[in-house]
C-alpha cells in the first residue's frame, strides 16, 4: 500500500532542477508527481516516477544523490473539507503528517501524497475508514 518516492537534494542554483529533469527525460522516465521545497542554500525535490529503480540508477550514474522513501498516496474528495476530514481522522489517533503534496485525479478527487510519522498506523486508520490508498502501479497509470 505504499508508494516509492525519490528524494533529491539540490543546490539552489540556476539549472540544477533542469539537470535532473534532463537525466530523467533521456532515460524515458515519466514524472507522475513532484514537490520542491527550498531554503536559501538547497532544495529537496521529491518525485514519484513510473520506474523508480531506473530513475535512481540514471541519476546516480550522473553523480546525483538520491534517497528513497515510502509514502502513502490517498484519494481525497476534491471539495471543501475533503482533506480536512482525513486529517481529523488521523489526528484523533495521534498520527502526525510530516509533509504532503497533491495533484488532481479525475474530476471529483485529488491524490494527496503523505509522509507520516507512523506510517503503518496511518495506513491501518485510513483503511478502517474506507479511504482509498493507491499502490505504485495505480499512481503510474493515473
Amino acid at each position: 500500500m505504499k508508494v516509492e518516492q525519490l528524494s533529491i537534494f539540490l543546490e539552489n542554483k540556476v539549472g540544477r532542477l533542469a539537470e535532473v529533469t534532463t537525466i530523467l527525460a533521456q532515460a524515458a522516465i515519466n514524472i507522475k508527481a513532484l514537490s520542491l521545497a527550498d531554503t536559501s542554500e538547497f532544495g529537496i525535490l521529491r518525485l514519484i516516477v513510473d520506474r523508480p529503480d531506473e530513475a535512481q540508477a540514471a541519476l546516480k550514474q550522473k553523480g546525483i544523490t538520491v534517497g528513497r522513501t515510502s509514502v502513502v498516496a490517498v484519494e481525497v474528495p476534491h471539495s471543501p473539507g475533503g482533506l480536512n476530514g482525513i486529517l481529523l481522522i488521523l489526528e484523533k489517533r495521534g498520527v502526525n503528517v510530516e509533509y504532503m503534496y497533491g495533484f488532481p485525479y479525475q474530476s471529483a478527487e485529488a491524490i494527496i501524497v503523505f509522509r507520516f510519522d507512523r506510517t503503518e498506523l496511518a495506513v491501518e486508520i485510513l483503511q478502517q475508514n474506507g479511504i482509498r490508498i493507491f499502490t505504485s502501479n495505480e499512481i503510474c497509470t493515473v
